[in-house]
């Protein structure tokens, strides 16, 4: 069982910068990711970026590619957003599977926290 922890959502002005947190318990496998999804309102969940949990690759969206980074410490796995815009603004989820970019390959979610981006 491996559960997630999101922390660190919140409300900021156009270009500003939030760092998200996913707190990981229990152990995933080395082969899994752990992965950064959002969904906005009335929105299907979208793929933000994601780690390799056994090294240290990274994945991006091109949405966010060069204003997001994703990096972990320990077991924990970090999201820093800059230069943020109203259309980020999302519920933001942690979740770690074996998937890439489908959420429906990630068998663990956590339980999200808003990010709310003003223009």
């Amino acid at each position: 069982q491996v559960q997630l922890v999101e922390s660190g959502g919140g409300f900021v002005q156009a270009g500003g910068s939030l760092r998200l947190s996913c707190a990981v318990s229990g152990r995933p496998f080395t082969s899994w990711r752990v992965g950064w999804f959002r969904q906005a309102s009335g929105k299907e969940r979208e793929f933000v970026a994601a780690i390799n949990w056994g090294n240290p690759a990274t994945y991006y969206s091109n949405s966010v590619k060069g204003r997001f980074t994703i990096s972990r410490d320990r077991n924990t796995v970090f999201l820093e957003m800059n230069n943020l815009t109203p259309e980020d603004t999302s519920v933001y989820f942690c979740g770690t599977g074996t998937g890439y970019s489908s959420p429906s390959s990630y068998r663990y979610w956590g339980q999200g926290t808003q990010v709310t981006v003003s223009s």
